[in-house]
């Protein structure tokens, strides 16, 4: 059984402005300096035909994680996330595609922004697996908090990154 992510943001932005602010290289390199976690990186960042695409490593010191995700993993945990965007105009979709170093399982999400008047709207819904017998279920429920935790700071640096100008 997977635990479920659901996060929703609004910025009074264009779409555009708004997709910048979350695929920019410079956007994200300042993203992942501020809210990125331990050795956070941009390891991959290209244009593709309709969008872009990039990939970010993020570390969880071990010292931050619950018990019993220590009791399965020792050590520091890497995530590495891969976002796709593509789309034109007033709507673009994305795809998260996330794994956990050493956790038998993934994070998988859809997201995508819209325009609502003059806002643009951005709706990510997905969910967290970990097969590990017994204690799965809990360390789904902490990633899933996690992964919920980490959209809303995002999404408060794409609102000060789209308010500097």
């Amino acid at each position: 059984m997977a635990s479920r992510i659901e996060h929703h943001a609004t910025f009074p932005h264009g779409v555009a402005d708004v997709l910048a602010a979350q695929t920019d290289e410079s956007a994200l390199r300042a993203r992942l300096a501020e809210i990125g976690g331990v050795n956070a990186t941009l390891e991959e960042h290209a244009a593709t035909p309709d969008g872009v695409r990039y990939v970010l490593l993020q570390g969880v010191p071990a010292e931050k994680l619950p018990q019993v995700v220590r009791t399965v993993h020792k050590g520091d945990l890497v995530v590495r996330r891969e976002h796709t965007w593509s789309g034109a105009g007033d709507r673009y979709t994305g795809t998260i595609a996330a794994r956990v170093s050493g956790v038998p399982g993934e994070i998988t999400a859809r997201t995508e922004l819209t325009a609502e008047g003059t806002a643009t709207v951005q709706r990510t819904r997905g969910e967290a697996k970990v097969r590990i017998p017994l204690v799965g279920g809990r360390l789904e429920g902490f990633i899933a908090e996690q992964v919920s935790d980490l959209l809303e700071r995002e999404a408060d640096f794409t609102a000060k990154w789209l308010a500097r100008g």
